[in-house]
């Protein structure tokens, strides 16, 4: 079993585990996940990478941040442990969640530097395409909230904090959502509420789309978008699987993840 290391970054502890040999590849988890998921892929890679794989901050054994986090400053936060690694040139393979992080961070000047192949996996970022349903969700609760807007800030507070608990308001949020609590239910608007399609066209990366024929987190369209927008992406769809390719088709994800990270 591979040892749990430490990268501090502005006083944000951040776990993660090595495993393998080569040049490193970082790789990211997605959004209620950690490291522990991604591990049986790190494990498949191992003989053709050094596999650094992160605990996220508010994820796993990486303690919550101090104060809601946007997208960036998850991108930051990579970006600086990527800066500690001793290979100039690195590779990434992230899932959901991780995929609006390395979106942004693929974007900057140290992302273009450092970052040369990149592979994403029922990456997130895109706007989805929503339903009557999800308006209608959307709409109550802004009709619910109305009466408490115009009181006084502090018991305007205190009113939405109740409201927040209630059955009804939890039952027009998300599964993610009313799991969440204090900062990482902040942390979790702001990232969802983000829509990264412009960082698309920015991107010079080569980068390997590989997703789930039956992912209904980010559906293959979005996949499709990602493709249109990033000039040198492919997208490659595997049958009968879901968000979790990699854990559904293991042996056919690994084996067309080694013939795109082995390419020159």
């Amino acid at each position: 079993m591979s040892k749990t290391h430490y990268f501090t970054y502005k006083e944000q502890r951040i776990a993660y585990e090595v495993t393998g040999e080569g040049k490193a590849l970082v790789i990211l988890h997605g959004w209620g996940s950690s490291r522990r998921v991604m591990m049986p892929i790190a494990k498949q890679l191992a003989h053709l990478r050094s596999c650094y794989v992160l605990d996220l901050p508010g994820f796993g054994e990486s303690n919550d941040p101090a104060e809601a986090w946007s997208i960036d400053d998850y991108a930051d936060a990579v970006q600086a442990f990527i800066s500690m690694l001793p290979d100039d040139h690195i590779d990434v393979l992230v899932h959901s969640f991780g995929g609006r992080v390395i979106l942004k961070l693929l974007t900057r000047d140290k992302g273009k530097q450092i970052i040369q192949k990149v592979l994403i996996t029922g990456g997130a970022g895109m706007k989805p395409k929503r339903s009557w349903k999800y308006y209608l969700r959307k709409y109550t609760a802004k009709t619910l909230k109305a009466p408490f807007m115009i009181l006084p800030k502090p018991l305007q507070d205190k009113a939405l904090n109740w409201l927040r608990g209630t059955d009804l308001w939890k039952s027009l949020g998300s599964s993610d959502y009313s799991q969440l609590s204090g900062v990482m239910r902040e942390t979790f608007v702001k990232s969802v509420t983000e829509y990264l399609e412009a960082c698309l066209p920015k991107i010079p990366h080569e980068t390997l789309l590989l997703w789930g024929r039956n992912d209904d987190a980010t559906p293959v369209y979005q996949a499709e978008r990602i493709e249109q927008g990033i000039k040198n992406a492919a997208l490659v769809v595997i049958e009968d699987a879901g968000h979790y390719a990699f854990l559904d088709k293991p042996k056919q994800f690994a084996a067309i993840a080694e013939a795109f990270l082995k390419e020159n």
